[in-house]
């Protein structure tokens, strides 16, 4: 059976994104330092339809995270707008413009239905109402025996890691604090949750992090 993996940049205090995130700090304050150490990679900038850029530890990581994905998950907040609530007129299409950087079936957690949304390069965002199983059984049928990314938030992440559902974790751990915000683990510390720790990559500003999970 295909794996879920999740990668995710996290601050030394346990937060994946700042306080007070709204829709013009989508990432809460401060949490936009929480990715400066790949936005800079030639890795990441080819993905984003950019040229030139740096290579270091870094690099493979991130080109291992895009190998044999077929299909990803990510909750409400992630795909925005933040606060969520019901769609309305449904013009609201994520944060990355008509060419999103994923390429595969994206499956949406949300608690308001609304039909497939089909984007340039191959994204169709799927919206699932039916809870984190469902969006996860639809994930692994349109990844036909490829990996599902789990793509965030903090809020989705712990879910699957409290349903035992997750395989692999890459924590990017980033030598900041933020003091707040959406945080990581949150409620997990009674879980049955086992993390066998499969490497450590130290990189520029960032620390990667590999577990293994049992339950």
């Amino acid at each position: 059976m295909s794996k879920l993996r999740c990668h995710i940049s996290i601050s030394l205090d346990g937060f994946v994104a700042g306080p007070r995130q709204s829709a013009e700090n989508p990432l809460g304050e401060g949490g936009e330092r929480l990715h400066d150490w790949v936005f800079p990679l030639a890795a990441w900038r080819e993905a984003h339809g950019q040229h030139g850029g740096e290579v270091n530890e870094s690099s493979r990581i991130i080109e291992e995270s895009r190998q044999n994905i077929g299909a990803a998950v990510m909750g409400r907040n992630m795909f925005g707008p933040v606060g969520g609530g019901p769609w309305g007129d449904e013009q609201w299409t994520g944060w990355w413009g008509d060419n999103p950087p994923y390429h595969y079936p994206v499956f949406v957690l949300t608690h308001h239905p609304r039909g497939p949304l089909e984007l340039e390069g191959g994204t169709t965002f799927h919206f699932v109402t039916e809870g984190i199983e469902s969006a996860l059984d639809q994930a692994r049928k349109a990844a036909a025996g490829k990996d599902v990314m789990l793509w965030g938030g903090a809020q989705v992440v712990n879910e699957y890691l409290a349903a035992g559902l997750l395989d692999e974790l890459e924590l990017h751990v980033v030598p900041i604090l933020l003091g707040g915000g959406a945080g990581l683990f949150e409620g997990l510390g009674h879980t049955d949750v086992q993390l066998e720790q499969v490497r450590a990559v130290p990189a520029p500003g960032v620390t990667h992090l590999k577990y293994r999970l049992g339950t």
